[in-house]
């Protein structure tokens, strides 16, 4: 092989890399109410977000990463890239089953997000335990019967899986098919 194409080849593979270098700029960003206070919850519920976020900028928007603040809150669907004077919903779950109490959680999207390449949206919320339930007088008497009853399929089996019982003393048999006709 000649030395040309070799050459060549190295000046192409040198031009490649150093023309897809393009750093991306810095745009801004607009969220509707990016801190959020909600209404309690109780504890098991899940919580739907919806944040509408928008370029303002001049410039294309490229989210990297998207980096909740607790394993109970989880990213729906979103595209990384967002046209300038472009928008996107992201949607968010939290699922409230592992807290209690007052809960305030941070949302981090990373991208070239003007100024620092970083934008927070926050929330809080107040999980509450389920309420405690005392049962009156009937319902503690059911729940007996229905403990009993229990107790009795344990021993006995189920109504209708006890099957047949023959009577020694009576054969049907030898009974009038039809005694009601006699």
């Amino acid at each position: 092989m000649t030395m040309k194409p070799l050459l060549f080849m190295f000046f192409l593979t040198v031009a490649c890399f150093c023309s897809c270098s393009k750093k991306a700029e810095k745009t801004t960003v607009q969220v509707d109410d990016p801190v959020r206070h909600y209404y309690p919850v109780v504890s098991g519920q899940k919580l739907e977000m919806d944040f509408k976020i928008v370029n303002t900028g001049k410039e294309p928007l490229i989210v990297k990463d998207i980096q909740p603040s607790c394993g109970c809150i989880v990213v729906g669907t979103w595209d990384r890239f967002i046209v300038p004077g472009g928008e996107q919903r992201i949607q968010f779950t939290f699922d409230s089953s592992k807290n209690v109490g007052y809960v305030q959680h941070v949302i981090r999207l990373f991208g070239n997000i003007y100024p620092r390449g970083m934008m927070e949206l926050v929330f809080d919320v107040n999980v509450v335990p389920p309420s405690d339930f005392t049962p009156d007088y009937e319902e503690r008497y059911q729940k007996e019967l229905a403990e009993k009853q229990k107790m009795k399929n344990a021993v006995d089996g189920n109504v209708n899986e006890q099957g047949y019982y023959v009577d020694p003393a009576h054969d049907s048999r030898e009974q009038a098919p039809y005694p009601w006709r006699e």
